[in-house]
């Protein structure tokens, strides 16, 4: 027994050591951080009239419901510009969670248009940091106004106007966020050989939250070769202030904007108003977002 007791120490030392080993090895594994993604950068897909850095989750369709009424300058007889009004419909749809399309409809010259985003790069930390979200946004729009001059030989192709963005965005913290928008906008026919076909301008935008259901938003395009002095008609840069307030299912958009079109190739392109001399359309955009594919449920653990 007295040549046992010390073989039989040995032996629990040995197992004791190896149980702690085993733990440690455990405890480092569980030890690695989890990758923290940022959400909510801002609470819709649009920032004003342009895309923001969201996304319709998979399987979540959005109808869109936005409205612009005329100049606040054109006095009381048009009550202000709410005589007037200017109308867009769309559809968009989460095909994953990383890639959605819609498609709309507006009285804004009667265009028809479309439209895929998808997401390249997520805001995250902890485990991986990424600094920023990245997303790509790619639209055509069909003008179906009818000709001036229907005697004219006329293009279908005329009617096609394409525009791209990569959407570059960051959440700070909690209460602000930021996004540049660098864009790219192509008309194959323009009023006049003066006129650009190819348009470049870059946005800003952000948000402050307020309260946790209303924030203001704010987004500002500088477009870089748009020169007055030759073009047919002066266009100027869209700046657009608003708020953004969620009521559940609805989130609803309060926006001031020199801007009557609501779709890229509009806003960026054929804005004519001035801020300055009171060229300022009061509008709203409408989200109602319904769930046509709900995601399967985690198996519980055994």
């Amino acid at each position: 027994m007295k040549r046992a007791l010390p073989l039989f120490l040995i032996f629990l030392m040995s197992v004791s050591l190896s149980a702690q080993d085993d733990l440690m090895d455990l405890l480092n594994e569980n030890s690695e951080e989890a990758v923290s993604f940022a959400t909510a950068t801002f609470k819709s897909t649009r920032i004003m009239n342009g895309h923001s850095i969201e996304r319709m989750p998979s399987g979540q369709l959005d109808f869109r419901i936005s409205h612009r009424f005329g100049r606040l300058n054109s006095g009381a007889y048009e009550f202000f510009g709410l005589d007037q009004s200017s109308i867009h419909f769309g559809l968009e749809y989460g095909i994953t969670d990383w890639l959605m399309a819609g498609v709309g409809r507006g009285s804004y010259e009667k265009t028809f248009d479309g439209f895929v985003k998808l997401s390249v790069l997520r805001q995250s930390s902890g485990g991986k940091t990424v600094p920023v979200s990245v997303s790509f946004f790619s639209s055509v729009a069909l003008e179906t106004v009818k000709w001036p001059d229907p005697e004219r030989t006329n293009y279908f192709s005329s009617r096609l106007s394409y525009s791209s963005q990569l959407l570059i965005a960051r959440k700070l913290n909690k209460t602000f966020s930021f996004q540049l928008t660098p864009s790219y906008v192509h008309r194959n026919l323009v009023p006049s050989e003066l006129d650009p076909n190819d348009l470049w301008a870059l946005g800003a935008g952000g948000r402050i939250k307020l309260t946790n259901r209303i924030s203001m938003n704010a987004e500002y395009y500088y477009v870089f070769n748009a020169d007055n002095t030759y073009m047919s008609q002066p266009v100027y840069n869209p700046l657009s202030v608003g708020f953004d307030i969620e009521t559940g299912g609805h989130v609803f958009q309060l926006i001031f904007t020199n801007s009557l079109s609501m779709i890229e190739k509009g806003f960026i392109g054929e804005t004519t108003g001035q801020w300055l001399k009171g060229d300022v359309h009061f509008g709203f955009n409408i989200s109602r977002v319904f769930t046509l594919k709900s995601k399967p449920a985690r198996p519980e653990a055994p």
